[in-house]
């Protein structure tokens, strides 16, 4: 089909299949792993930023724990196109231009990510990709690009699946491999159709660093850490290798508590969710840097299984999550959304699960499996007693479950 008749449909909400290639299917075979710009600095970014964030991440060891992307989001553009119609940086913000910025991650072992929009304009009023997605995409791979979240404000009687999938077809005919991030918020459930278009979608509206206390959400479109746990929690069954749910960046150090940023981490963490940090890495208390570099939690996210966790119990604030993981193992945590500590006592044969998702069963009447407390770095002992523990005010208590040798 002629790319100007099939723009023309798109922008009608017709309903059209590009018919080009998918996706590249070797990306995201685990949950992405990065640092965002939105969340802290909104519109605030220049190159120097950047790459000091960059050197951040390299010398707190994050980058080595797995944090390898580096994306630029809103408002990186300049005032306008180049004269063939093709996006430039900001001359006076990123004076290097992108593909310089690229290199200089490359050479940290870092990957860089970029940002754009579906519509006529970003959601900050910079130019947008409408009738613009292949010249985009080929620009994103001469810089040399690995990421692309592309939004989706200014989109007038667009039809969200096509839009997505003309900018997938774009980027795979652009001939470099770029994950693909679909930010149009849940709108149009991308779950049931973005499977084979992008490397992950997000289900909600934005997050704000505000833990459950909905009074103190600055701006009704955007929700709390616990709203979006709870609108994403019921997706489990399309997440996957190379396909994931996407709540949102997380807000660990923007100003939550120590109990919240360990419960934060933890439950994106339990539903395999794309850790993409939100917060300024070149600034960051000890419990902030220790929270985002437990290594045994971002291995629960990070399981090549892929099996996106699942809540089973909800009693008086208390909730129980189990993750089935590779080697027959469990990842178990418990969640107490009360703001007061509260103690816990679990009969492990309470939980005989079977999970048919992924065709897992705990099986305690027949194994015993020995536990290990993911936070406190201990041996807990081993599921031939009960658990018996306190749980902090909004705080987790979190597990990997080993069954033992027969």
């Amino acid at each position: 089909m002629n790319r100007k008749i099939l723009a023309m449909c798109l922008i009608s909400g017709l309903a059209v299949n590009p018919g080009f290639a998918q996706k590249y299917e070797e990306l995201a075979k685990t949950p992405p792993m990065g640092w965002s710009s939105w969340n802290k600095f909104h519109e605030d970014i220049d190159e120097t930023k950047i790459k000091t964030i960059a050197d951040a991440l390299v010398s707190s060891g994050l980058r080595d724990a797995g944090y390898i992307y580096v994306n630029i989001d809103d408002c990186w553009h300049a005032p306008t196109r180049d004269k063939d119609g093709f996006p430039q940086s900001d001359p006076k913000r990123f004076p290097s231009g992108i593909k310089a910025l690229a290199d200089y991650m490359h050479e940290r072992g870092l990957k860089l990510g970029i940002y754009s929009d579906a519509g006529y304009k970003t959601c900050a009023g910079e130019f947008g990709s409408a009738g613009h997605e292949f010249q985009d995409a080929l620009q994103y791979a001469r810089w040399e690009v690995d990421y692309l979240k592309y939004d989706w404000c200014n989109t007038p009687n667009f039809n969200s699946e096509n839009a997505y999938k003309m900018m997938s077809s774009a980027l795979r005919e652009a001939g470099r491999p770029i994950l693909f991030s679909i930010c149009e918020w849940g709108t149009t459930q991308p779950w049931k159709w973005a499977k084979d278009v992008g490397h992950m979608w997000r289900t909600t509206q934005d997050i704000e660093p505000v833990f459950s206390d909905t009074t103190q959400i600055s701006n009704i479109w955007n929700l709390a850490v616990t709203e979006i746990l709870d609108k994403n929690a019921v997706l489990r069954e399309y997440a996957g290798p190379g396909h994931w749910n996407d709540p949102d960046m997380l807000e660990i150090g923007n100003g939550l508590t120590e109990n919240q940023e360990r419960a934060h981490f933890s439950l994106w963490a339990m539903m395999a969710a794309p850790l993409i940090l939100g917060n300024d890495v070149r600034d960051m208390n000890p419990h902030t840097l220790s929270v985002l570099m437990n290594k045994d939690v971002i291995a629960v996210d990070q399981d090549p299984l892929g099996i996106q966790g699942f809540r089973i119990l909800q009693d008086d604030g208390i909730e129980i999550w189990w993750k089935p993981l590779t080697d027959n193992n469990w990842a178990l945590c418990i969640f107490n959304r009360n703001h007061d500590p509260k103690d816990v006592s679990l009969d492990w044969q309470d939980f005989n699960i079977y999970d048919k998702f992924s065709d897992r069963s705990t099986d305690f009447m027949n194994l015993t499996y020995d536990t290990f407390d993911l936070w406190n770095k201990n041996k807990k002992g081993n599921t031939r007693k009960p658990l018996k523990i306190k749980v902090g005010g909004e705080d987790v208590a979190m597990y990997l479950l080993k069954p033992r040798k027969q």
